[in-house]
């Protein structure tokens, strides 16, 4: 088995690449997961998308035949073209697709270092594989792992305070060209969790937020949430709302264009318009007074971000750097485990089979057995204490897999380890 990452993000690809590669839906992500894994040499699959990556992340047999496969499914959904996306592609392999999983949960990979989104969507989308089924052993070893490096990260740091996500970003870029921001409104589109994190940093940073959404229902849930008053209109006022606030963040998860150029007419107040949302919201529009912001034109903040949290991702690659070296060593001594506990078990098998052979022969009496048994568990205790430490230190050896499997086969150990193993899988949590 090898780990096996496959990722586009804001680091290989523009934002148009990324609209094709997005999966907006549940139905999308599972149909694709169903096709990867209906190639035999892909194990197990979690598809992580968002608005500023696309993360496949598998246990395969074949790292090179398996990214071929990926990359050509990722080319049969977006119609981009293999050769391109092959060549776009950062794809990691076993201790480097280890290390770049922890760097995406710890928010060290994102385009706003430190934002705090990044984990809770890995989390929302290793539940739905294991859901589903589609990863059972292996990933949710990693996945647990990269929770637990990404809380050390933040326990270490303070990464993750302060303006660190594109909602963040994009409202701190509003204020920084409004200035005085009181009476001033801004329109937000969408009531999903996006949308919830915009509306608190606009009113944090003194708007008077307007939020509109499809489900009208939910955009009244939406604005119930807060202390402050927030404006929900109906959907049918969208178009009359964009030629009246100067401010608008759009966030929803339609898969198309909602802002279209027939939907603007030129006002006499200047406008600024982020779309935050991956396929973007707004299509290409041309008026005066108007400026319009995707994900990537946020990059001027982000990189003073950035910056001002060098010396704190130093602290963070840091850790996760000991962690991604630690995981494999615990992966290690998973293997060595049941290895020593069956030395011990068969040990205990041939003690009962010895010891009632030795009754019905009558060389020991009944009375005796209790004491006789005892007596043989120290001696096998005793004498497997040494290789028992030797076997485990074995474990930090990068030998450690050859003398593993020579033990197995010494001691006809394989087949019982190896079923011991696939029943002992850890229960993982995964809101650590």
């Amino acid at each position: 088995m090898s780990y096996l990452s496959i990722s586009f993000s804001h680091k290989n690809t523009d934002i148009q690449t990324r609209e094709k590669l997005a999966f907006p839906n549940e139905e999308n992500k599972d149909r694709f997961l169903k096709q990867l894994l209906d190639d035999e040499n892909i194990e197990e699959a979690i598809l992580l998308s968002t608005c500023n990556r696309v993360e496949i992340i598998t246990s395969v047999e074949s790292t090179a035949k398996a990214s071929k496969s990926i990359i050509q499914k990722l080319d049969n959904y977006s119609k981009i073209g293999f050769e391109d996306l092959y060549d776009r592609a950062d794809i990691y392999e076993n201790d480097g697709a280890i290390h770049h999983l922890f760097s995406v949960a710890s928010a060290l990979d994102s385009l706003v270092i430190g934002e705090t989104q990044i984990v809770g969507q890995l989390k929302d989308a290793f539940r739905f594989s294991l859901s589903k089924n589609y990863c059972e052993q292996n990933l949710p070893r990693a996945l647990h792992y990269s929770f637990k490096c990404a809380a050390a990260v933040r326990n270490a740091t303070s990464l993750g305070t302060g303006s660190v996500s594109v909602a963040s970003t994009a409202v701190a870029k509003a204020k920084e060209i409004i200035n005085d921001t009181a009476g001033v409104k801004a329109l937000v589109i969408g009531a999903g969790e996006m949308s919830e994190l915009t509306i608190k940093h606009l009113l944090s940073a003194g708007f008077d937020v307007v939020l509109i959404s499809r489900d009208t229902k939910k955009a009244q849930m939406l604005a119930d949430t807060f202390e402050e008053h927030i404006d929900v209109k109906e959907y049918s006022k969208l178009e009359e709302l964009l030629n009246e606030i100067p401010v608008m963040i759009t966030a929803t998860s339609a898969p198309y264009p909602i802002i279209k150029q027939e939907m603007v007419k030129e006002c006499s107040f200047e406008r600024f318009w982020f779309d935050i949302a991956v396929p973007r919201d707004i299509d290409d529009i041309e008026s005066s007074n108007l400026m319009i912001y995707s994900v990537d034109d946020l990059q001027d903040i982000v990189n003073s971000n950035m910056s001002l949290r060098a010396e704190q991702a130093k602290t963070a690659y840091a850790i996760v750097n000991k962690m991604s070296l630690e995981f494999f060593d615990w992966l290690k001594s998973l293997e060595i485990e049941p290895v020593v506990k069956h030395m011990y078990l068969k040990a205990e098998e041939i003690i009962d089979k010895k010891v009632e052979h030795a009754m019905k022969k009558g060389f020991i009496h009944k009375d005796d057995e209790a004491n006789i048994r005892k007596l043989c568990q120290t001696v096998i205790n005793e004498y497997l204490h040494q290789p028992q430490k030797k076997i485990k230190s074995i474990s930090k050896d990068n030998q450690c897999d050859i003398v593993v499997g020579t033990l197995q086969s010494i001691f006809g150990l394989k087949s019982d380890a190896n079923r011991l193993n696939s029943h002992n899988c850890d229960k993982f949590k995964i809101n650590e």
